[in-house]
């Protein structure tokens, strides 16, 4: 036992001891510094903000950050943006990543789903409208025709095609309206409203599928229904008409 002891007090022993850790730490710094270069240690980079980037020009974009890409999900359909486009990314904008790092993102998918057109007839124009958007379609062009249903929605197409309730068509596609002038295409003969009341004169207009336009008082009326007409525009006639749904301007006066 004493002999253990005075070599641990010799000369000998502390010079090894020193020796090995010496050795030590060289093998703990050649380590440490092996580590840093293999894990890339400290070299980090900011992730870029994609968004609204076309995919198809991230893979060279990050590439030249020393970064990838890839695609986490491309189902997502959103109304007036285009295809392929990036709406979200992971890590985050700003975020410090190592180098190689893959960014996760998602994109607007290429191809927009189907749906089915519903049944547009006999609706206005507004509510039709607001049908075809929460379907995730458009108004196209507003194409009118002769009928009394004014705004009211005779029929729609697509490209010049007739399309009936049910057809499918891409989701963002736009859809043309046939929508009533309001104007029939029947010629009616003016008739004669001259020394009626305006209550009399709106009974018999009625009756013919014409309007009240314009109505012109001399002087202050208390009763304008039972108010006289003493003139007209147009002026009854032979050769006088107008289409259904067309208007009369009317003067009126006290009795």
């Amino acid at each position: 036992m004493s002999n253990v002891t005075d070599f641990i007090r010799s000369k000998v022993f502390a010079v090894q001891a020193g020796l090995a850790i010496i050795v030590l730490i060289f093998l703990l710094f050649i380590t440490y510094n092996w580590l840093g270069s293999f894990t890339n240690h400290g070299e980090t980079v900011t992730v870029p903000n994609l968004k609204d980037m076309k995919f198809k020009d991230l893979k060279a974009f990050l590439e030249s950050k020393s970064l990838n890409v890839e695609v986490s999900d491309s189902s997502v359909f959103i109304l007036d943006k285009a295809p392929g486009l990036v709406i979200e990314q992971d890590p985050a904008p700003n975020e410090l990543v190592k180098e190689g790092r893959t960014i996760y993102v998602t994109i607007t998918r290429t191809v927009a789903p189907q749906v089915k057109i519903p049944n547009l007839v006999d609706v206005s124009q507004r509510q039709a409208e607001a049908i075809l958007n929460s379907y995730g379609l458009k108004v196209g062009h507003l194409i009118y025709k002769p009928d009394l249903a004014k705004d009211a929605v005779l029929g729609f197409m697509y490209n010049g095609r007739t399309l009936n309730a049910g057809d499918e068509l891409a989701k963002g596609s736009s859809i043309d309206l046939v929508l009533g002038d309001g104007v029939g295409s029947t010629d009616v003969a003016v008739p004669q409203l001259v020394n009626l009341t305006l209550e009399e004169a709106t009974f018999v207009l009625q009756g013919s599928a014409l309007n009240i336009g314009e109505l012109v008082f001399d002087g202050p009326v208390k009763d304008s229904m039972a108010a006289i007409i003493y003139q007209q525009e147009p002026e009854p006639g032979d050769s006088s008409f107008l289409k259904q749904g067309e208007s009369l301007k009317l003067y009126l006066r006290n009795k």
